[in-house]
């Protein structure tokens, strides 16, 4: 009985529901406390609850799908971290001054800014989104369909996710499969780790809302005012960065690459 317990238990379906279930109620809680509060304080909280929901993942991934969490392991944190970051910077930079050199976008100085909570948002949605979609998802459907599944299913579910945001379109869902799906699956499956992709994903949020460029939709009081200029292919319109066709080519330039050297490090799994 407990064998077959144990096997229940440690099915992928199971162990993801479980996950999502607690990583979106713990996202929920702390989301609602940090964007109470501005400055560092939201900063502060928005670093708790990332810490909150690191535990749960790494929990679920023990007691129920039986595993160790190497791709959480502490001692690559901080450099992982530091380098993703450094690959979601230069995307973001890069695709914005093609954008602002091809008249799309001019920038003028804010009076005012918001930077604490763009930065908290950032935070949170970096360790949420790629623990749900990297972690859990990627990896549950990868141990059944193997590697090349995992990235289609979850870069498109992670495109169908940005959908309801304010002023998506099925073009800014299609450009986020591709350069935000695909990208941040790739970078996984090359580095076999967690922090890399928050690292890259973190970045990318936040240099975009400090530029004050709409983040998938939602709007930022960065430290500049965007005026858009030209079509919204170009600029991404409404939506932001995202919907625009500069990123989607960028980021297979760096996607590519990426996948190219997780299959020659034999980190690309076959189905089962």
């Amino acid at each position: 009985m407990k064998k077959k317990m144990r096997t229940m238990i440690q099915f992928p379906l199971i162990w993801v529901i479980t996950g999502l279930v607690f990583l979106g109620v713990s996202s929920f809680i702390t989301q609602r406390m940090f964007t109470s509060t501005e400055g560092i304080m939201s900063i502060v909280l928005a670093l708790a609850g990332s810490a909150l929901s690191i535990a749960i993942y790494i929990l679920i991934m023990k007691l129920m799908a039986g595993r160790k969490v190497q791709e959480l392991h502490m001692q690559r944190a901080v450099s992982e971290l530091v380098f993703g970051a450094g690959v979601g910077s230069l995307l973001i930079a890069v695709s914005a001054l093609i954008i602002m050199l091809l008249g799309g976008y001019s920038f003028t100085w804010s009076q005012e800014h918001a930077a604490g909570s763009i930065i908290a948002l950032a935070i949170g949605a970096a360790v949420v989104e790629e623990l749900i979609f990297r972690g859990l998802f990627l990896q549950a459907i990868e141990k059944r369909g193997g590697s090349w599944i995992a990235l289609a299913v979850t870069s498109l579910f992670f495109g169908l996710a940005h959908l309801p945001n304010p002023g998506a379109t099925l073009w800014s869902s299609i450009a986020i499969v591709i350069e935000a799906g695909i990208l941040l699956g790739a970078g996984f499956l090359w580095r076999r780790n967690l922090w890399f992709v928050i690292g890259l994903h973190f970045a990318w949020n936040a240099v975009e809302g400090l530029l004050g460029i709409p983040v998938s939709g939602i709007v930022s009081q960065g430290f500049f005012d965007v005026e858009l200029s030209g079509p919204a292919l170009l600029t991404g319109g409404s939506f932001g960065l995202e919907a625009s066709i500069v990123p989607v080519m960028i980021s297979l330039v760096i996607a590519i690459p990426m996948l190219i050297r997780a299959h020659r490090k034999g980190q690309i799994y076959p189905r089962k």
